[in-house]
């Protein structure tokens, strides 16, 4: 889950790394690094801790060069320090290298190396890499990188550079993403999109077992054994304002206020109004292989099986099918049975999820259909899928995600209504997708909240214990409340449907553990009212998420944030704004990283 980033080109490369690893720093931000071409010699400078202390401390030297790396680590082989801190070099720094993966015959390799004379700075499973590199290096750094990596077992993404061939930086990748950048007399290659928007739109993804060979006129690939291979060059869609705070605080308060419209852009081009149809066609899978689907099986990681667990809801309700929602880290050790009638559905924001990955990869070998929803365009899940939903959230910055969940809320929303007219159910879908096109009028209202719940959030400040109740579609939201919560604020928050209350979680309770109950009148509202009255019998501090106009309920909690009046299905969308508000403000007022949550990584691209 490290960030990788390399640049070989015309100008200074260190502002280029640095701004490049501040777009990276999301995916890990225990130590950093560059190491850059400079007086004849390969210079490397690191740090323990986050980017601005590197930036503080190249400021200090005044590096310049033509062509070097950086890094920026989410430590798993070696404590986070200076010496585990990428880049990586070889005995008399002859070659350099960054890395993203787990090597997992490091130890094999290591004591082959150490017996064979090489020297060992670090405890981390990276370096092995770089002696394994100098190890067949002779003149050509292609060809050494193209011989090591054959020996090793694991994931990776690398970048290489030799002292011995100045400007020319190698990426091999198995696994973890890397994608290259194509500009005039300068090349780039990076984790992910967002530190080439500023400098091309032309880009190449590299799949697995490829190597990529870049000086500043050319990009040149071929496969683990040496062979050249043609890749096609995309071009990218996102802006580089997409990934400016834009007069915001923090990322994560600008992409919880980006919802209205990234549901807007999610819908945009699928549904035919007047005939309250949601249009598939795009998702690459034919309408008679959807109609013969009898099951579905959604896997998914954090927040994105959130998501799977509403999306269950939806099309068991709408289309009749039945629906498994499963964690991809245990799926992917499941004993799954082949079955013709069964979609899989993969929901993964950066589509570069390894356990999803791997998941998808299984039943693939087994012959069942796939489904991606995805937000990055040719990413490894999407480009591996049979059919590809797209979400249309742009890059997400902070680390919890928020506006992508709602994309995927609507991509799964839309997925299920889908299906119901393949099925041939017609019940109230025109009602239905009049509500859901208004949602997005309503999330900005919630929106005109924020104040009012950050005053809420200051009762809270010294809370180190919350419980959040749903029942039916807001269980889910619940789940990704309390989530959200424990990720940003550090909060212990734990979620349980409401029904659950008295099977354990109610001796919990007591004066001094507030609960937050999602309570809109729909089906399971007098059995929430029920829940809630089970917490103040017990001195509970109830919070409660209510339908606008709900007199009633104010008697029976100690405060309410009311949500505009939608259909019962629709209710999550609203729901989870409060609780993202919620969070976000009690996190930023206890002093929190909100964007760069302590432990955490944007983009899990290692098991």
């Amino acid at each position: 889950m490290c960030g990788i980033i390399g640049y070989s080109g015309r100008q200074n490369p260190i502002p280029i790394l640095i701004d490049g690893l501040k777009k990276l720093e999301y995916r890990g931000y225990d130590s950093a690094g560059v190491a850059i071409f400079s007086g004849g010699d390969i210079k490397r400078l690191r740090v323990k801790g986050k980017i601005s202390l590197l930036e503080e401390k190249i400021k200090q030297l005044q590096l310049d060069g033509s062509c070097g790396l950086g890094h920026t680590r989410w430590a798993t082989h070696g404590v986070p320090s200076e010496e585990n801190a990428h880049p990586h070099r070889s005995c008399g720094n002859q070659i350099v290298l960054v890395h993203n993966g787990i090597i997992e015959n490091y130890h094999l390799l290591k004591e082959r190396l150490l017996a064979e004379g090489h020297q060992f700075e670090s405890e981390t499973d990276s370096e092995v890499i770089a002696h394994l590199v100098e190890k067949y290096y002779a003149g050509c750094l292609e060809e050494a990188v193209s011989r090591a990596v054959q020996e090793l077992e694991g994931a990776f993404a690398i970048a290489v550079i030799s002292r011995d061939e100045p400007g020319k930086i190698v990426v091999a990748k198995l696994g973890p993403p890397a994608v290259v950048g194509f500009g005039d007399g300068e090349n780039i290659v990076a984790s992910d999109v967002n530190p080439l928007l500023s400098y091309t739109n032309k880009v190449a993804f590299l799949e697995d077992r490829e190597i990529a060979i870049l000086t500043p006129n050319e990009i040149r690939f071929t496969d683990f054994t040496g062979k050249p291979i043609e890749k096609r060059i995309e071009i990218l869609t996102w802006s580089p304002l997409m990934i400016e705070k834009r007069g915001f605080k923090h990322f994560m308060l600008k992409e919880i206020f980006e919802q209205p419209q990234v549901i807007r852009e999610t819908m945009e081009g699928r549904i035919k109004l007047d005939k309250a149809q949601v249009l598939l066609d795009e998702t690459g899978l034919s309408l008679s292989s959807l109609k013969r689907i009898k099951r579905l099986v959604m896997v998914a990681c954090g927040t994105s099986f959130h998501a799977g667990l509403l999306g269950k809801y939806y099309v068991e309700t709408l289309a009749r099918i039945p629906v498994e929602v499963v964690y991809a880290s245990e799926y992917r050790y499941h004993e799954v049975i082949p079955d013709g009638e069964t979609l899989a559905v993969f929901i993964s924001q950066s589509g570069e999820t390894a356990d999803t990955l791997a998941s998808l990869r299984q039943v693939k070998k087994l012959g069942l259909s796939s489904l991606a929803i995805c937000n990055v365009a040719q990413s490894s899940i999407a480009r591996e899928s049979d059919g590809v939903f797209y979400t249309h959230a742009g890059p997400e910055i902070g680390v919890a995600a928020t506006k992508t969940f709602s994309a995927q809320l609507t991509a799964l929303f839309l997925l299920a209504v889908g299906l119901a007219q393949l099925q041939n159910n017609q019940e109230e879908r025109l009602n239905l997708i009049q509500a859901f096109r208004k949602i997005p009028w309503q999330v900005e209202a919630l929106l005109g909240q924020k104040e009012m719940i950050d005053a809420l959030s200051a009762r809270f400040l010294h809370t180190e214990h919350f419980l959040y109740l749903g029942r039916w579609v807001n269980y889910p939201i619940a789940l990704e409340g309390a989530l959200k919560l424990k990720e940003i604020s550090y909060i212990h928050a734990e979620a349980y449907p409401g029904g659950e209350m008295k099977h354990g979680p109610i001796a919990l309770i007591d004066e001094k553990m507030p609960t937050m109950a999602i309570c809109p009148q729909d089906k399971v509202y007098e059995k929430m009212l029920s829940n809630i009255m089970e917490v103040k019998a017990r001195q509970g501090v109830v919070i409660a998420l209510a339908t606008q106009g709900d007199e009633s309920i104010k008697k029976k909690v100690d405060q309410v944030i009311y949500l505009p009046s939608t259909h019962p299905l629709l209710f999550p969308f609203l729901s989870l704004v409060p609780l993202q508000l919620f969070a976000y403000c009690l996190a930023a007022r206890r002093g929190a990283d909100v964007d760069q949550p302590r432990n955490l990584a944007k983009s899990v691209t290692v098991e």
